[in-house]
């Protein structure tokens, strides 16, 4: 057992058995997701976040049949009392835990996240990938989840600790928006994966019972630096998910298909002369260049607006065409308006041109740098 920090309230933080673990060291007010004393408590001890993955290529180890059961089964092996602690589980190391307060004056929040995006990111509405009613599997779903423990060390009243989980969730939301992660399930960003768990934990014994956790208040400003920048961290910890990382043609444009596999194929069924390799390596040069990057993602939130709503197809074709022309480094004719009522022929069409133009330049060696 390590304790690996010891919270403003005094609460220890402990890793071990691949978990992190945090005892109360005084009365608490719990509101967590888990299936294992979720929902609203103050009767609670402990409350931990476990990482079910045994190792690399190896399915995640459950202890029971239900998660909840699994979650009962762990606490029992932690030394908890499962009737008095909650916990939440993950396929991300507890080694890349990231640990952040924010404070100001007599208010602290200390937020611990672990967290993967890249596989199982998914944007809110997305399709579901199962029906819990008659547990049919709609799609298939992957392992990949973003897990916070957070600590407000006052009180709040029960209002305001629901209020803070929404700040909370919107903070890791901003997070990801701020990163361009992909959802995998849509052509969308992601606002979070769709196994994410939290647990939030308030001070009961503090004097100070605050009722506000929102956008405006400091406590709701504290929550939402704390929050987003511990899920930054955690994804750059756990996957390297960083600006860095993302300063790549083709993380942005994954989501809307056009990945290496798909521009190889497309290369390859034009008779290209260039092996796997070659191809790979010229790819990687042009994709790194910086005003490359550049233009793909203002093309790229073209799509965006135009799926949203926000721009009409005409105007965001012929955008994407001067784009294009940016990026060829050539001018062209300017091309017919597109009708209004052709988003998704426009959507595809813009697709296959940007496809087009990057195995143009992966084979010139070209870019407008």
């Amino acid at each position: 057992m390590m304790r690996i920090a010891t919270l403003p309230n005094g609460d220890p933080v402990h890793r071990y058995n691949q978990c992190i673990v945090v005892p109360f060291s005084g009365s608490r007010r719990v509101l967590s997701t888990s299936p294992l004393n979720g929902g609203y408590r103050e009767d609670l001890t402990a409350v931990f976040n476990n990482d079910m993955n045994p190792g690399p290529g190896m399915a995640c180890r459950m202890l029971a049949s239900t998660y909840g059961e699994h979650l009962a089964a762990l606490a029992r092996e932690l030394g908890l009392d499962p009737q008095t602690s909650s916990g939440i589980s993950t396929s991300a190391s507890m080694e890349n835990v990231s640990i952040r307060t924010e404070s100001f004056e007599t208010t602290a929040v200390t937020a611990l996240v672990t967290g993967g995006i890249e596989v199982n990111g998914g944007r809110v509405g997305d399709p579901a990938a199962w029906n819990e009613v008659n547990q049919k599997a709609v799609l298939p779903f992957h392992a990949g989840t973003i897990n916070i423990l957070l600590f407000i060390h006052t009180d709040l009243s029960k209002g305001a600790l629901t209020r803070a989980l929404v700040t909370c969730t919107e903070a890791k939301t901003a997070a990801l928006q701020e990163l361009l992660a992909p959802s995998r399930y849509s052509s969308g960003l992601a606002t979070g994966s769709g196994t994410d768990g939290t647990i939030l934990v308030c001070n009961a014994e503090s004097d100070i019972c605050l009722t506000d956790a929102g956008k405006h208040s400091k406590l709701g400003e504290l929550i939402g630096k704390a929050v987003k920048q511990a899920v930054k961290d955690a994804l750059r910890f756990q996957t390297g998910l960083s600006g860095k990382y993302q300063h790549q043609v083709l993380r942005r444009t994954d989501r809307y298909g056009i990945t290496e596999q798909s521009l190889w194929e497309e290369y390859r069924a034009q008779r290209g002369k260039l092996s796997r390799a070659d191809y790979s390596d010229r790819l990687y040069a042009v994709s790194q260049q910086d005003g490359l990057v550049t233009a793909v993602s203002l093309y790229v939130h073209l799509l965006d607006q135009l799926s949203w709503g926000l721009l009409q197809p005409g105007e965001t074709y012929e955008m994407g065409r001067r784009l294009l022309e940016i990026m060829r480094g050539t001018s062209e004719e300017k091309l017919e308006m597109i009708p209004p009522d052709e988003e998704p022929a426009v959507s595809q069409r813009m697709i296959r041109e940007l496809k087009n133009l990057l195995n143009s330049l992966i084979l010139n060696g070209h870019t407008s740098d």
